[in-house]
């Protein structure tokens, strides 16, 4: 009889668990944020609006040293563009991601895109792509009206591997 009332215990405990384990279908793979589709959000910047232009540079890593410089551990790298008007439009002519070595990776855009009021962007790289190494680059252009503020980014570096985590962020410098 005890047998049998541990028995029902542990089904139910397992079967409970397995309930709230389960994953709601409506969810994409990488989460809620679905990948962005440049080609959707591109636009064209008329010669006629009075228009500022600018670039920002920031640094990114795809790795990190470890112990060793001969031991290196990947990261999952998280670039955040944000639109810190309140009320004007952007837009992003270049994001381009380049190595350690300042050889371009790829570029994110072929075409300017927009990005509304307050809104953020994500480029997210896997940690299984360690193509920039320790000292990877961005080099975003963008053009805002003038009187708007420039935009932000910025970048969150994270690593869990076992029971040891780790994260930081770095911030984009205005060059131009």
């Amino acid at each position: 009889m005890k047998n049998l009332l541990v028995y029902k215990y542990t089904i139910t405990v397992f079967l409970t668990l397995s309930l709230f384990s389960c994953e709601d279908g409506n969810t994409s793979e990488a989460g809620n944020n679905p990948k962005i589709n440049w080609e959707q959000r591109q636009t064209t910047i008329s010669s006629k609006d009075s228009l500022k232009e600018g670039k920002t540079y920031l640094s990114v890593y795809s790795q990190i040293y470890s112990y060793t410089q001969d031991a290196k551990q990947n990261l999952t790298t998280t670039v955040s563009m944000r639109n810190i008007s309140e009320t004007d439009t952007i837009f992003i002519t270049k994001a381009n991601y380049y190595n350690e070595n300042g050889k371009q990776i790829r570029s994110y855009m072929k075409k300017p895109i927009f990005m509304a009021p307050l809104e953020t962007l994500e480029i997210v790289i896997a940690s299984e792509d360690n193509q920039g190494g320790p000292g990877g680059n961005f080099i975003f252009n963008w053009v805002t009206k003038k009187g708007t503020p420039s935009p932000h980014f910025e970048a969150v570096m994270i690593s869990t591997a076992g029971q040891q985590g780790l994260s930081f962020t770095t911030t984009g410098i205005q060059i131009k």
